[in-house]
């Protein structure tokens, strides 16, 4: 079983000075930690490779040139025989299902995480789970903040979370 932490949006130093100690130790026992972009600053990247080995991230659009020199903006990550897709996403919210579908139509992911919006989602359609953990440092979009977990075994999802803080 591969525990995964599923974060997004953190917006550091501009909707916080750091990820939130909650969020922090809850990650800390993850296998593997996937950051859906708006990280900020690359420091983000930092703290969360001190507490796991195993981290991934992808840019987004409020990124800074050092991010966005440093990250991709799509990533393949293949768990326990599952392919995730990894993007953070632009443009209107309502959109962004099929701007996903665009971005990963060759790539046959099981499970599609994303961010952008600030809004939790966690819904399965046409065998793809769209994974959006929201944002633990910022509400604008959503009554509150959140981070996910995945937990996947053996091809198979076990368990897909909205952690709520």
């Amino acid at each position: 079983m591969v525990k995964i932490g599923v974060i997004s949006d953190t917006h550091i130093p501009e909707r916080a000075k750091t990820i939130p100690n909650k969020v922090l130790d809850s990650l800390k026992e993850m296998d593997l930690i996937l950051h859906a972009g708006d990280l900020v600053e690359m420091k983000v990247l930092e703290i969360l490779k001190s507490i796991c080995k195993n981290v991934k991230a992808v840019y987004g659009n409020m990124d800074s040139s050092e991010v966005i020199k440093n990250l991709p903006q799509k990533e393949l990550i293949s768990v326990e025989g599952l392919c995730i897709g990894l993007f953070h996403g632009w443009g209107a919210p309502w959109g962004l299902i099929q701007l996903l579908n665009r971005v990963f139509k060759d790539d046959n992911p099981d499970i599609i995480i994303f961010g952008h919006s600030h809004q939790p989602f966690n819904k399965k359609e046409k065998d793809i789970l769209y994974f959006n953990p929201g944002s633990p440092t910022d509400k604008i979009f959503s009554l509150y903040n959140s981070y996910g977990i995945l937990e996947i075994d053996n091809n198979s999802i076990k368990r897909a979370e909205i952690i709520k803080i």
